[in-house]
C-alpha cells in the first residue's frame, strides 16, 4: 500500500502543486476538454498536476495510455493515448516512447508489458486490480480444457498474464463476436466474464459456448428492474449498456456495445439524452465532445480504476515506480494470444 502522506510530502518538496487559479487559466486548452463536468475551483487544484506531468513526460520520454474509465483529468489533461482494452493494447504497441504509464488496472499494464517486452511499464497504483481478472487462474482454465476437450479458450483480455498464456486467444468486448464467429470450432470457451460469453452466445447462435462464472463488480450491479423504472421516470432516453452486463439488461437497452463502441453509437446518434450502462466516468470523459447530449444517472463506479490519481501517476513518473515485470517464459505464450487478438480484429469482419 502507497504511503500517500510521505508521497504527498516528498512531491510537495520538489513541484509546486498548490492550487493555482492563474496557471489553470493558462491552460484553457486542456480544460476546455472537461469544463462540463470539471469545475473551475477543482480545475486549480488539479492544474498543477497536469502541468508537472506533462512536462515529466517530455523529460522521461513516456506516453501515458488511460482507459475510457479513468477521471476526467487524467483522460483529458495528461493522457496521450485514450480508449478501451482493444485500442490500449493496439496504441502500446505502436508507441516510439521509452516510458508507458499505464492508467488503468493492474491487467492493462501486463498486456503493455507483455506487448513492449523492452519498454519500462508503470503501474502507478499496484492495487489497481479486476474482480475479472482475480476470478480466474491458470487452474481454471485447464479445468475447463479437461470439461470441454478440444474446444478453443476464449480469454477476455481483463486476465493476468498467466491465464492469457493458458488460453488460445484473447478478446475484448469490442471484437469478441468477431473472434469467436471466426473461430473453426463447435463449441468454444469463453472465460472468466459469464455475462459477456453469454451475451455473445445470443448474437453467434451458431456456436455453442461455454463459459467460467465470472463477473465485472461494477456491471453485475444493474438490474433488468432498474432500467425499466429508470424508463417509467425518464422516458426517452436512449439506453446504453455495456455488455458485461446481465443479459436482462442488455436486453432492455436500447444498445449494446463496448466502451468504444458506446462512443461510436453517441456520436453517430446524438440522441437528446442518452444514459451509460457502465463505469460513470465513461460520461464525464465524452460529455464536452458531446454538449448536445444530456448525460444523466446511474453511476456505478469501478473502486479500482479510481485507485488511479494525478498524484499517484506524478509520483509514478518522478521516481519510475512501480515497473512491470513478467516472467518472459509466460509472457511468450501471453503475447501470442494477445497478437492473435491484434491481428484478428485488423481483418474484417
Amino acid at each position: 500500500m502507497l504511503d500517500m502522506p510521505a508521497i504527498r510530502q516528498d512531491l510537495n518538496a520538489i513541484y509546486d502543486l498548490a492550487p493555482n487559479a492563474e496557471l489553470a487559466a493558462s491552460m484553457g486548452a486542456e480544460y476546455a476538454r472537461m469544463s462540463r463536468v470539471v469545475s473551475p475551483v477543482d480545475w486549480a487544484i488539479h492544474a498543477p498536476y497536469v502541468a508537472a506531468i506533462n512536462s515529466l513526460k517530455k523529460q522521461r520520454n513516456a506516453a501515458i495510455l488511460a482507459h475510457n474509465y479513468m477521471t476526467p483529468e487524467i483522460f483529458h489533461g495528461v493522457a496521450d493515448v485514450v480508449g478501451d482494452s482493444l485500442q490500449l493494447a493496439v496504441e502500446a504497441t505502436r508507441t516510439s516512447a521509452d516510458v508507458i504509464v499505464q492508467c488503468g488496472v493492474h491487467f492493462m499494464a501486463e498486456t503493455s508489458k507483455i506487448l513492449n517486452p523492452a519498454k519500462t511499464v508503470l503501474m502507478p497504483d499496484m492495487g489497481a486490480g479486476c474482480s475479472l481478472a482475480e476470478s480466474i487462474t491458470a487452474e481454471g482454465v485447464a479445468q475447463m480444457r479437461a470439461r470441454y476437450p478440444g474446444a478453443p479458450v476464449v480469454t477476455y483480455v481483463n486476465t493476468t498474464a498467466e491465464v492469457k498464456a493458458a488460453s488460445d486467444i484473447c478478446c475484448t468486448s469490442s471484437n469478441a463476436v468477431q473472434i469467436i464467429r471466426a473461430l473453426d470450432a463447435d463449441t468454444i470457451i469463453m472465460t472468466p466474464d459469464k455475462y459477456l460469453a453469454q451475451n455473445v452466445a445470443a448474437q453467434v447462435p451458431e456456436k455453442r459456448i461455454v463459459w467460467w462464472d465470472g463477473s465485472c463488480i461494477v456491471h453485475e450491479q444493474y438490474t433488468a428492474q432498474d432500467i425499466r423504472d429508470f424508463r417509467d421516470w425518464n422516458p426517452g432516453t436512449r439506453i446504453i449498456a455495456h455488455p458485461e452486463c446481465p443479459p436482462d439488461v442488455v436486453a432492455e437497452a436500447d444498445f449494446s456495445g463496448s466502451t468504444s463502441g458506446i462512443l461510436d453509437y453517441v456520436s453517430r446518434e446524438r440522441p437528446d439524452r442518452a444514459m451509460l450502462v457502465t463505469e460513470c466516468s465513461m460520461a464525464s470523459n465524452i460529455s464536452d465532445a458531446h454538449p448536445d447530449v444530456e448525460f444523466i444517472g446511474p453511476c456505478n463506479m469501478c473502486p479500482y480504476m479510481k485507485m488511479i490519481t494525478l498524484e499517484k501517476v506524478l509520483w509514478s513518473l518522478h521516481t519510475m515506480t512501480t515497473p512491470i515485470e513478467v516472467d518472459p517464459s509466460v509472457a511468450d505464450k501471453a503475447r501470442l494470444a494477445v497478437q492473435r487478438m491484434i491481428d484478428l480484429s485488423a481483418t474484417k469482419a
